[in-house]
């Protein structure tokens, strides 16, 4: 497995690069922009981030811990005044909606971290020029793909080619 990295100046030399790319069946796509770019986001097919169901469940999780935690607690430890009833689901709302989000809170940041492979042990990619003002494409290949590849970023305006960034 090879990387390739195509530095482009112009948005639209990028997003033809990966369209061609894309056409041609590679997958492994990553792009670097100085500024979000709607074009090159609809090109690289992303889909939606799976986060919101770690809150969802971290949110349920918190909710039933909420609930059971002082019921629980009232039935080890009785504490009967005036024949009230020992579960009062009303003062219980609270502490089930406290759990709930702090329990939301932190699977969601946790499921964030693992999805985005954070703490990261490899060094990212890095060139000054994609923070200002131009594109980089970087493309996961196969060995035999790679001169395709090169001759398909050239193609479409790099203005440099690196190998195995």
């Amino acid at each position: 497995m090879g990387t390739l990295l195509g530095v482009y100046d112009d948005e639209t030399k990028a997003a033809d690069a990966i369209a061609t790319l894309r056409d041609d069946g590679l997958d492994d796509i990553s792009t670097y922009t100085p500024t979000p770019n709607h074009t090159i986001e609809q090109l690289l097919q992303t889909s939606t981030s799976p986060v919101r169901a770690f809150v969802l469940v971290g949110g349920i999780l918190g909710c039933v811990a909420g609930f059971a935690l002082p019921i629980y607690t009232v039935y080890d430890w009785p504490l009967i005044t005036g024949g009230k009833p020992l579960i009062a689901i009303p003062a219980f709302v609270v502490i089930a909606f406290e759990l709930t989000i702090l329990f939301a809170a932190i699977a969601g940041m946790l499921g964030f971290l693992g999805l985005a492979g954070l703490p990261q042990t490899r060094v990212p990619l890095r060139d000054v020029r994609f923070s200002n003002d131009h594109f980089g494409i970087a493309v996961r290949c196969t060995n035999a793909q790679v001169e395709t590849v090169r001759a398909k970023l050239e193609e479409a305006g790099a203005i440099e080619i690196q190998t195995d960034a």
